[in-house]
């Protein structure tokens, strides 16, 4: 940490440079002694990435932000505070501790926190901001994780773990193959803890990762506007029974949709769309957690084709988590070229084209109420749904 940073005239400058060329800031000389521009650019592009991903943060005077990537690979306070209602209370260790977001979070539902943090810059970032934000009951110690349970015997009520990837090549990749390595050492996390919590990235398959790991209880996949954030491993010692998968989206409302694994054995019912219903689009959160029939099964809907994550009803359900449309007119998709002055957002689901050249060659105008969708249906092949948005992410 540069102290001199702290200084108030240079948290003014930060403040009041959000909107500045980072990159001529970083290249110029800098106007306060004993900093550098780099610094001065690097703290103002982390602070403009918290205004909505870490609001406390850009929010509370004095806060010491780390490098830009530190932040974007951090947890945001929303998806921070759903994994604290997670944890057991009592004494938790976050092992692979970082900006400090989660353990904050954690501290607000645990008695005591252990921050652990192997970068001593970050380690001591960490712990600086806590006293600003008044966190407490916490303490902070730099080294390795792992390292510090093989020599600590003390027990925990949970154990949190954000294994990062050693690799960036790929879209697949194997817990294995993350550090610190989980599936080498969950033998020891659960000696010393009867709950482990493990968060990775959405890119990890589900089935993948079962087979890595042993006695997962439950896997939370979490997601923020339709786009999946992380999921959540929550691991018990002895635990032996099915799987469950919670869906969960945190918008203006939290919705959750939960089944056991050996539930997505519905049978499926199609049906072909007209005027006056409903199409619903499922969340992402739920297509990743793998309910494709399941969630035709629980809200009484009809599928509209097999390769289609899409589904239609006579009935609108508020509790749905993902968009629901009013159907205001369907058509045989080879008539849409006889259409003139169309007007709405394109969606494309299971369509042989993309939604930047549809919009292009037809000439669509966007509208934030309107919505035309290519797809296909069961029994009419591909169409296009002109539709009206009811109920957002």
């Amino acid at each position: 940490m540069n102290k001199h940073i702290l200084d108030p005239a240079v948290q003014e400058y930060i403040g009041s440079n959000l909107n500045a060329d980072v990159h001529k800031i970083a290249m110029a000389k800098s106007p306060f002694p004993g900093i550098t521009g780099t610094e001065l650019s690097s703290q103002i592009a982390a602070k403009k990435k918290c205004i909505k991903k870490l609001p406390l943060w850009f929010n509370t005077a004095g806060i010491y932000y780390p490098p830009l990537l530190s932040v974007e690979q951090c947890s945001s306070e929303l998806t921070a505070s759903y994994k604290a209602k997670l944890s057991a209370g009592g004494k938790l260790i976050d092992l692979t501790g970082g900006y400090g977001v989660d353990s904050y979070y954690f501290s607000r539902s645990n008695t005591t926190i252990v921050h652990v943090e192997l970068n001593p810059e970050l380690s001591a970032i960490a712990q600086y901001n806590s006293a600003l934000l008044n966190q407490s009951h916490s303490t902070f110690i730099c080294g390795d994780g792992i390292e510090l349970l093989k020599n600590d015997p003390d027990e925990y009520g949970t154990i949190y773990i954000d294994p990062a990837r050693r690799s960036e090549s790929g879209k697949v990749f194997m817990l294995k193959d993350c550090s610190p390595n989980v599936i080498e050492n969950l033998d020891l996390l659960l000696s010393r803890s009867p709950l482990v919590l493990i968060k990775t990235a959405p890119l990890l398959d589900l089935t993948a990762g079962l087979k890595e790991l042993k006695n997962v209880a439950e896997i939370h996949v979490v997601s923020v506007k339709n786009e999946c954030k992380e999921l959540i491993w929550i691991v018990k010692r002895d635990y032996i029974a099915e799987v469950k998968i919670v869906c969960t989206t945190l918008n203006e409302t939290e919705k959750h949709f939960s089944f056991m694994k050996d539930e997505e054995t519905q049978t499926l019912t199609f049906g072909s769309p007209v005027s006056g219903q409903y199409l619903y689009e499922p969340d992402v959160a739920l297509l990743k957690g793998g309910a494709f029939n399941l969630i035709a099964a629980r809200f009484q809907l009809q599928k509209l084709h097999a390769q289609t994550q899409l589904y239609i009803a006579n009935h609108a359900d508020p509790e749905f988590p993902g968009r629901i449309f009013k159907i205001d007119e369907v058509m045989a998709a080879g008539k849409i070229k006889k259409e003139k002055y169309l007007i709405g957002n394109v969606i494309v689901r299971n369509f042989p084209d993309k939604a930047a050249s549809i919009t292009e060659k037809y000439q669509i105008k966007a509208d934030d109420k309107h919505f035309l969708i290519f797809t296909q249906s069961e029994g009419q092949g591909k169409i296009v749904i002109k539709a009206s948005i009811i109920q957002h992410y």
